[in-house]
């Protein structure tokens, strides 16, 4: 089996390396192509006002002055040639994508190209303390976590244009509950955060905070799997259509 491996936090980052050692487990058919620089919150974005450049840091290695997107599209165009993988996992992210995440998220951007190249693709990110940012993230749970999860996931058929969204809780290995497939969450943005100060020059900046989580009937979506410490499973679509809007909507023109 053939994997892609990318991310939105660089080709540096500690999760990609995390990723790697979960994906040996898997084949040793391993790519990498992911951005040269951290492109967390680029969401679906594609480079198109400047010219990229491609890297090749070692075999099977590269990285791509872009986007998450843009690495995906390399990879698929340029770097694998006349045989493309069987598989595109991009993460670990550093950090939840959960909720309304899902479209801001590079990490999950890069599955959604892949979904859309007809590619059977997984995003994974690992939930993280609040007081333990950066670099002193620990990925303990998708370390122990993300093979069983991935195993089965690979051999399920799925729909054309769907792709799968995996959080790993902020918990150790071993106190980490189980798995659940879950729905996506949503935040009340009624109460969204905003954090206000001013830099030493006196100039005055303001940082998004999140919302606090609505809750649902059972815990049934993936803010709260995780925080009821479950690897949250859940299967998103490209999709965007409301489709029972569009006879109100066709009706007012007609």
């Amino acid at each position: 089996m053939r994997i892609l491996l990318t991310n939105d936090d660089g080709i540096n980052a500690r999760g990609l390396a995390v990723l790697e050692e979960i994906a040996r487990t898997l084949s040793d058919d391993i790519w990498v192509v992911a951005p040269a620089e951290e492109q967390s919150g680029a969401g679906h974005s594609l480079t198109i006002t400047r010219p990229l450049r491609l890297r090749r840091l070692g075999e099977r290695r590269f990285c791509v002055t872009g986007t998450p997107t843009d690495s995906v599209m390399m990879a698929l165009a340029k770097v694998m040639g006349d045989t493309p993988p069987d598989l595109i996992l991009s993460g670990v992210n550093r950090g939840a994508n959960l909720a309304e995440d899902v479209t801001y998220s590079g990490t999950v951007s890069a599955a959604m190209e892949g979904a859309l190249a007809g590619v059977r693709s997984i995003a994974l990110s690992q939930v993280h303390a609040a007081e333990a940012p950066g670099d002193d993230v620990p990925f303990a749970a998708a370390r122990a976590w993300g093979e069983r999860v991935l195993r089965p996931l690979i051999g399920l058929p799925l729909a054309p244009r769907t792709l799968i969204n995996v959080n790993f809780p902020a918990r150790a290995a071993d106190q980490v509950r189980g798995v659940r497939v879950v729905a996506q969450g949503f935040r009340d943005y009624g109460r969204l955060r905003i954090v206000s100060n001013r830099d030493p020059r006196g100039y005055e900046y303001h940082w998004f905070g999140l919302g606090p989580t609505i809750e649902t009937p059972a815990h049934a979506t993936d803010l709260e799997a995780v925080q009821d410490g479950y690897v949250a499973v859940t299967p998103l679509q490209l999709d965007l259509t409301h489709r029972e809007s569009l006879a109100p909507i066709a009706r007012l023109f007609d």
